[in-house]
């Protein structure tokens, strides 16, 4: 959210401000608003000092990692690798010392295990550089540039496992690993790491202190906005509404991309981020404008239609909706049945059985359309969401929060994932990477 960010200031003396180390994971929901928006950030009175996130500096899309300080006087780096992937999460590591008499050796920035080397710019700091980062009485923010009243250049993303090493530059194997199984890089749950006297770990696990300091140096933060804890991590990915792959008109996605919202009286769509081909798989929503027009279930993704205009009105797009405002459900651009409508506040849980092409609609809990025959032409399908006029509704793939609202139960699939308001049907799970993988590649 754009005013969440986390921030403490420095009491002691750092161990050391020329040689630190800052290891994140970290999943973005868009790319920036701004030319800046900040993973780290070091601040004093007058504004941003050191700051590290996702901007070029004069590019507006601001997918480049980039380093700087306030001035880009001293130091200032701009990877040539842009990071557009807003499902994936990313496990960043920016190692620091500054005594080193190479240059590119004082600076060290890595993704997921491997060493960037190639910048669009590159000036890196004098030898002996002491950064403000780490320095005593000053603010590290988290999430935000600026640890004051005019806090700006806000990230939109989630973050995991956050680290600062005072007076170690340690490099990513430090913090991560491949996985022998899958050959992905996973983070090392209890690194092997020196934090010295200004570094911390923030787990982000207490739900009740968000900011609390697990490296057992106490030095924790202070949470400033409204954040939500979230049970998508690095070694489980939900699914979620793709920001930036909408072959139609895009609604404003937020909360992490769950939460849907049309401002036109026109048609949008928001495809899911996950396809599948077979299984059984369970999703909820919210409706929280009835008035407008609705269509929320799948959309086959290798149907040659997936590009026109409009994914409803085409007779071969293997489709599966229910007509919210109508009350009917919809294939290949064809109505049937009657079903009786939803009110405000109500919990549409989605049932997609691919093993038999068919979907079913549940009704705060209870069945409501059952077995819906889709197209048998369905090869993978992504949730979908279809909409004409003004209006919004809010998702929940298992993540357990509607909007910024917790589910008021909490119910996992068979599988023991995922935090539903209503109890999966027996089989069906969430639509997540443990269980795509199990299902899957089975």
């Amino acid at each position: 959210m754009a005013s969440t960010y986390f921030s403490r200031t420095n009491v002691g003396s750092p161990t050391n401000n020329k040689i630190f180390t800052l290891s994140c994971w970290v999943k973005k929901y868009a790319a920036p608003a701004s030319d800046f928006e900040t993973i780290f950030g070091g601040s004093g009175s007058s504004g941003q000092a050191d700051t590290f996130g996702f901007g070029s500096g004069t590019n507006s899309s601001g997918n480049s990692l980039h380093m700087r300080d306030s001035s880009v006087g001293s130091y200032n780096l701009v990877t040539t690798r842009l990071f557009r992937d807003v499902n994936a999460w990313y496990h960043i590591v920016v190692a620091i010392d500054t005594t080193q008499a190479t240059a590119s050796n004082r600076v060290k920035i890595y993704v997921n295990g491997v060493q960037e080397t190639s910048f669009s710019t590159a000036t890196y700091p004098s030898q002996n550089y002491v950064f403000d980062w780490n320095a005593a009485n000053l603010t590290l923010a988290i999430l935000g540039a600026r640890a004051n009243t005019a806090n700006t250049w806000n990230l939109n993303a989630s973050l995991a496992h956050v680290h600062l090493t005072d007076g170690t530059a340690y490099d990513a194997s430090s913090f991560g690993e491949t996985d022998a199984t899958t050959g992905i890089w996973k983070p090392k749950t209890a690194p092997s790491v020196t934090y010295g006297t200004n570094g911390f770990f923030l787990k982000f696990e207490n739900s009740g202190s968000l900011g609390l300091d697990s490296s057992g140096n106490g030095n924790n933060f202070t949470v400033n906005g409204t954040p939500t804890q979230t049970v998508d991590t690095p070694s489980n990915v939900f699914a979620t509404f793709n920001a930036v792959a909408a072959p139609y008109s895009a609604p404003t996605l937020s909360n992490g991309n769950t939460t849907t919202t049309n401002n036109s009286a026109d048609y949008d769509a928001a495809f899911g981020t996950f396809a599948v081909s077979k299984g059984k798989w369970y999703w909820e929503l919210k409706k929280t404008d009835t008035a407008a027009a609705y269509n929320d279930g799948v959309f086959d993704v290798d149907a040659n239609s997936f590009g026109v205009l409009n994914p409803m009105n085409v007779s071969t797009g293997y489709t599966g909706f229910y007509n919210t405002s109508g009350g009917q459900m919809r294939k290949d651009n064809a109505t049937s049945g009657s079903y009786g409508t939803f009110a405000n506040g109500d919990i549409m849980g989605i049932a997609l059985d691919m093993d038999n092409k068919q979907i079913s609609i549940y009704k705060n809990g209870t069945i409501h359309v059952s077995n819906f025959a889709i197209s048998t032409g369905c090869l993978n399908v992504v949730p979908t969401a279809i909409y004409y006029q003004t209006g919004s509704s809010q998702y929940n793939f298992g993540n357990g929060y509607f909007g910024t609202t917790a589910v008021s139960s909490g119910n996992a699939d068979d599988n023991g994932l995922g935090i539903f308001e209503y109890a999966p049907p027996t089989g069906y799970l969430a639509l997540c990477t443990d269980n795509i993988n199990s299902q899957e590649y089975s």
